[in-house]
C-alpha cells in the first residue's frame, strides 16, 4: 500500500525533502507551509520555496496564519493521510493535530537531539565549535523536539563551514532520509529510540548577538561569524559605520581588543586576532577586504567597536 502523505515545511531547507517524497512515488495530497511573506526592497508578497515548488509539481497548499485553529485541524484531519512530513514547517502542531494522520507526524530536524532543540540548530552548532552534527528523522510529540528517534545520519562540521553550507548539505542528507524512513514505515520496521542525554537548546537567534566582541578570543568569533552568515551577519562598527564580517580567519596577534593589529584588517582580539577576509559596508554589496581598503583604509592602530 502506497502511503497517502501530507508535507509541511517552509524555507528553501525544505524543499529537497518534498522533492526526494515526490520522486520516490508516494502520494502528497496535500502541502501545507506559511503564508507568503514581505520580501525584497519592494517588500512584495512572496511565496516560500516550498509553497514555489509545490505549486510546480500542481500540489494543492495551504497556508493557514495560525494551525492552531479548530478549522484549520478540522480540515487537516479531512485529509485522512497516513502520515505527515515536517521540515522547519514554522509553526507548531497541537496535540490534536499531532495524532491525526494514522502513524502521526514524522519530523526531521537539523542535529543530534537532545543537543539543539529548537529553531536554530545550525546556527547553534557553529556558533558553539561543533565538530559534529546531524539530521534525525523523529516522531512528533508534545513538546519542543522530545519524540523518540527513527532514523539518524551523522555529518562532520568543517571549519570553514558556513550556516547556509551546512544547511544545504544537511538538507540533502535528509532529503534521502526520507525514503528510508517512510519504506521502513510502510514495512512497519521502524524502530523508536528514546533520545538521551541532557537537552541543549538552539534559541532563535537575536540580531543583538551579530554585534561582535573583541573581548573574546580569535576561534570563538571565528564560530560565532561563520553561524551567523549569511543571515543575520556578525557586524562590528568603524569610524562610526556599520561593518558586517562575512569571512575572518583565526591568526597569531596581539593589541588591545578591537585594534588593527595591521594594515590589512588583523583585528586583535581578547585572545589571538582575526584576519577579516570579506566585508560589507553599509548600503554596499559584499567584497574582499582587499577591495574594501583600496577605499577604505584602515591603519595599524585603528580601534574596531
Amino acid at each position: 500500500m502506497t502511503l497517502r502523505l501530507v508535507f509541511m515545511g517552509t524555507p528553501e531547507f525544505a524543499v529537497p525533502s518534498l522533492s526526494e517524497i515526490i520522486a520516490s512515488g508516494y502520494e502528497v495530497a496535500c502541502v501545507y507551509t506559511q503564508p507568503p511573506r514581505p520580501a525584497g526592497r519592494g517588500k512584495k508578497l512572496t511565496q516560500s520555496p516550498v509553497h514555489q515548488f509545490a505549486d510546480i509539481m500542481g500540489i494543492p497548499v495551504r497556508t493557514p496564519d495560525r494551525f492552531r485553529r479548530s478549522s484549520v485541524i478540522d480540515e487537516f484531519e479531512a485529509l485522512q493521510a497516513d502520515v505527515a512530513c515536517v521540515v522547519a514547517y514554522g509553526q507548531i502542531l497541537p496535540e490534536r493535530a499531532l495524532n491525526s494522520p494514522t502513524h502521526g507526524c514524522l519530523n526531521l530536524h537539523a542535529s543530534l537531539l537532545p543537543r539543539w532543540r529548537g529553531a536554530a540548530p545550525v546556527q547553534r552548532a557553529i556558533m558553539a565549535g561543533d565538530t559534529e552534527t546531524g539530521v534525525q528523522i523523529m516522531q512528533m510529540a508534545k513538546g519542543l523536539d522530545t519524540g523518540d528517534i527513527l532514523l539518524s545520519e551523522t555529518a562532520q562540521i568543517d571549519t570553514l563551514d558556513t550556516a547556509a553550507s551546512l544547511s544545504e548539505r544537511l538538507s540533502r542528507i535528509g532529503a534521502g532520509m526520507w525514503p528510508r524512513a517512510l519504506g521502513a514505515l510502510e514495512r512497519g520496521g521502524l524502530v523508536p529510540t528514546p533520545q538521551t542525554g541532557e537537552p541543549v537548546y538552539a534559541h532563535k537567534i537575536d540580531k543583538a548577538e551579530a554585534r561582535l566582541d573583541w573581548s573574546r578570543p580569535a576561534r570563538e568569533l571565528d564560530c560565532h561569524i561563520r553561524g551567523l552568515a549569511p543571515f543575520p551577519g556578525a557586524w562590528c562598527e568603524l569610524n562610526g559605520q556599520r561593518l558586517k564580517i562575512h569571512r575572518a580567519v583565526p591568526e597569531p596577534g596581539t593589541g588591545d581588543p578591537g585594534e588593527a593589529v595591521d594594515d590589512a584588517l588583523l583585528i586583535a582580539c581578547g585572545e589571538n586576532a582575526l584576519r577579516l577576509k570579506e566585508v560589507q559596508p553599509a548600503g554596499k554589496p559584499k567584497m574582499s577586504a582587499e577591495d574594501f581598503l583600496r577605499g577604505t583604509p584602515v591603519p595599524k592602530g585603528t580601534q574596531i567597536s
